[in-house]
């Protein structure tokens, strides 16, 4: 059996229309997470959402919206987690973003990531 870890889940939810630096803020994100030797970090693009606005997005062919719902997943140590917020902080000017404790079951060779 396998031990499990304590880690943080950093959460972030974002319209995919959202910007940094006239780039994709969902890639400036991944970018700086590899950049900070971040464990990893996956980016989920939602077929239909809403937010604090109430507008619905949605990839139905009727109400087609470019801007769908994408959320970014991170996990590593709380004190990775902690380090990379400040620099989250900078390229966010809207959206939600979400911490919860977790416990890491790690699988494969390498098991240095966190």
């Amino acid at each position: 059996m396998k031990i499990p870890r304590e880690a943080v889940l950093l959460r972030i939810f974002l319209g995919e229309d959202a910007k940094f630096d006239h780039h994709p803020l969902y890639e400036s994100i991944v970018l700086k997470a590899r950049e900070a030797h971040l464990a990893g970090a996956t980016v989920l693009r939602g077929p239909m959402g809403f937010g604090h606005s109430s507008r619905l997005h949605t990839t139905k062919i009727l109400r087609l919206s470019q801007d769908l719902p994408l959320v970014i997943e991170i996990v590593d140590s709380p004190e990775k987690i902690d380090a990379f917020l400040p620099e989250l902080d900078k390229m966010m000017a809207g959206g939600l973003v979400t911490l919860e404790k977790v416990q890491v079951l790690q699988y494969g060779n390498d098991r240095t990531t966190i």
